[in-house]
């Protein structure tokens, strides 16, 4: 079975891709159109990770017996193409989940102790900076919002508990948590001195978090998206930062990605920035590439697949 994995694979990854069986395997990166489409007319697979999949590519794919996306979103895929040839498309709900809830940990803690900054300057040879020194925060004593409550809350939940946050969040169904009491979207606002996303990006929840969600928020508050970057207006939240209104901001995800490089967030000091790296951990891939390749497995024999959206 002929599968191309479309992203870019250091020398582990593309070793971690070869060694599955049965599946001819072929790595694209995501920049290299000219291979892609060379590749497409005789690909079974397609094992979809963040560029976006388009109705151009479906048709250039006349063998394609299943779109697997590698990680949860599917909003970068053309579903109405896919559904009009039957092509399949499945997730990995779950697979990346401790991974991104860790990078989340991650991003609160380096916004709230500077990290990367006094990292910066002691490599240009300050010890010490009386200024950065000002307002440090800690994690254990603030009430953290959690936007969402899916994989990734519930892990991060009791970690946060145990570190003596107060924990709350906000969800479409509410359930009955041990360590996380539910609030109404409008209260985890004003109640949050962290606000961390976890939504699909779908029509509901684009700009989420907007100028009116932002002056919401607790003076001096933090955000932090490990979501998708269509949660929130960059340019509202940049000018929150900049006014003071919010504290900081710890961002994973973008509206535009890559991010330009004279995009305004880039400038601000008090955002910590990562390039769409939450999920991306050895052990998300060895959880994703079983699932993905036992669905290959299953589309060959013609049995029901897993996780399957559309």
């Amino acid at each position: 079975m002929n599968v191309v994995f479309h992203a870019s694979a250091g020398p582990d990854l593309t070793g971690r891709l070869g060694q599955l069986p049965g599946l001819n395997m072929s790595v694209c990166r995501e920049d290299d159109t000219e291979t892609l489409f060379r590749l497409l007319p005789e690909c079974d697979v397609l094992w979809h990770v963040l560029q976006r999949c388009t109705a151009e590519m479906i048709g250039a794919a006349p063998k394609l017996k299943l779109i697997q996306k590698v990680g949860v979103g599917v909003n970068t895929i053309d579903l109405d193409a896919a559904k009009q040839r039957g092509i399949p498309v499945c997730n990995l709900p779950g697979t990346n989940a401790r991974a991104v809830a860790e990078l989340t940990l991650g991003l609160m803690l380096s916004v709230l102790r500077r990290i990367p900054s006094f990292d910066r300057v002691l490599r240009d040879s300050t010890w010490t900076d009386v200024d950065m020194q000002d307002g440090i925060g800690e994690l254990g004593g603030r009430t953290v919002g959690l936007v969402g409550f899916g994989a990734i809350p519930r892990i991060l939940a009791p970690i946060l508990a145990a570190m003596g946050c107060t924990v709350i969040y906000t969800a479409r169904n509410p359930v009955v948590d041990p360590v996380a009491t539910y609030r109404p979207w409008e209260e985890l606002l004003t109640e949050a001195d962290v606000v961390s996303l976890h939504l699909p990006l779908v029509p509901e929840t684009k700009h989420v978090i907007n100028a009116a969600s932002l002056n919401r928020m607790k003076q001096g508050a933090i955000l932090i998206n490990t979501g998708r970057g269509g949660l929130v207006d960059q340019q509202a939240l940049a000018a929150a930062l900049v006014s003071g209104r919010i504290a900081g901001a710890g961002l994973d995800v973008f509206e535009v990605e890559p991010l330009p490089a004279d995009d305004p967030i880039l400038r601000l000091p008090n955002v910590v920035v990562t390039p769409h790296v939450a999920w991306l951990t050895t052990g998300t891939f060895d959880r994703s590439f079983a699932l993905a390749a036992e669905n290959c497995r299953r589309i060959a024999l013609g049995t029901p697949l897993l996780h399957r959206v559309v």
